[in-house]
């Protein structure tokens, strides 16, 4: 697959070759992706994700875009890929948990219901391994193949590559990050306290400048006044950069892993968190001694959806192969 930028993309086309969809729902928004063969980038769309309204309602606007893309640029549909927030069943596309932003979430079987929607196969990945798999394929972890995932975002997720392939574990819940302990003594989005979350997620970092501000704002505002020069500002974005760097750093030492690869809608404010990444790094460096690398995310916006997509484009192909054998890169 090429064209990872997606040249193109806001071209109307008219083609007979079946499309990929590669569909990415996170808590406030969906967007997805149509690719040709090759992973060229035919189409993008996004909408609001009504996270607040249940499984089906997701589901109802995630096909609802596809088939607007489809419709707009001409082309049919063979296959859809979706990387969803949560922990994921991949065997039968179903969410096995996820946290309270999220509403009637857990359990809700999302491959069936898509693929009822759209009248093609659907496959269903953790979103941030699908975001992984697109920065292994044509991001910054291109040519990596021991590599930690972390999407900073409303929520906080993680994905490890072991290998060059994605590592699920026994529960399919491998790499997540977010609901880490011993961070803080705040209550984190899944009802427990003190995760990785709880300093690192875009909700996080709001709620903590407003507690020590009593201003409401989003972390892109925060970030403009860390830029500025306010302090408050600036501390919420040094605790998020030390909890990431901590975090990043045990595991680490634990997988023996070289790379780090972060993304999501809070690695924007890149030049507040890399400076306290990497002085945390080195007070806190893995237990090998090598230097661990922790980059921003190159294909961070489209990188769930493309990820999502090359899943989908390999079902379609070998429709009989296991899951775990198509994500090696």
């Amino acid at each position: 697959m090429n064209d990872h930028a997606g040249a193109g993309a806001d071209e109307r086309r008219e083609t007979s070759a079946p499309a990929i969809a590669g569909i990415d729902i996170g808590g406030t928004k969906i967007s997805a992706v149509l690719t040709d063969a090759d992973g060229s980038v035919l189409a993008r769309g996004v909408v609001p994700a009504p996270a607040r309204e249940g499984g089906p309602a997701m589901a109802d606007a995630a096909a609802a875009l596809v088939r607007r893309l489809c419709a707009e640029h001409g082309v049919r549909l063979a296959g859809a890929g979706v990387g969803a927030a949560g922990v994921i069943d991949q065997e039968r596309g179903v969410v096995v948990a996820a946290s309270a932003t999220f509403a009637n979430w857990s359990g809700f079987p999302l491959a069936a219901e898509l693929s009822a929607r759209l009248d093609v196969p659907v496959w269903v990945e953790n979103d941030v391994n699908a975001f992984l798999l697109g920065e292994l394929r044509w991001g910054a972890a291109r040519g990596e193949s021991d590599v930690l995932g972390i999407m900073l975002g409303t929520g906080v997720g993680g994905a490890i590559a072991l290998g060059g392939a994605l590592h699920h574990g026994v529960h399919g819940a491998a790499g997540e990050i977010g609901h880490t302990p011993g961070f803080s003594d705040l209550m984190c989005t899944c009802g427990q306290v003190g995760h990785l979350e709880t300093l690192a997620s875009g909700t996080s970092i709001a709620k903590r400048y407003e507690a020590a501000t009593g201003i409401t704002a989003g972390a892109p505002e925060i970030a403009e006044r860390a830029r500025a020069g306010q302090d408050e500002a600036r501390q919420v974005f040094a605790d998020a950069a030390r909890a990431t760097a901590l975090a990043a750093s045990t595991t680490a030492s634990l997988l023996d892993l070289g790379m780090v690869v972060v993304g999501g809608g809070v690695h924007g404010a890149w030049d507040l968190l890399e400076p306290g990444i990497l002085d945390t790094l080195r007070t806190d460096a893995p237990v090998s001694g090598f230097p661990l690398r922790v980059v921003q995310a190159e294909i961070s916006a489209d990188a769930v959806a493309l990820g999502a997509a090359a899943l989908a484009a390999a079902r379609v192909a070998d429709p009989a192969a296991a899951p775990t054998s198509l994500i090696t890169v």
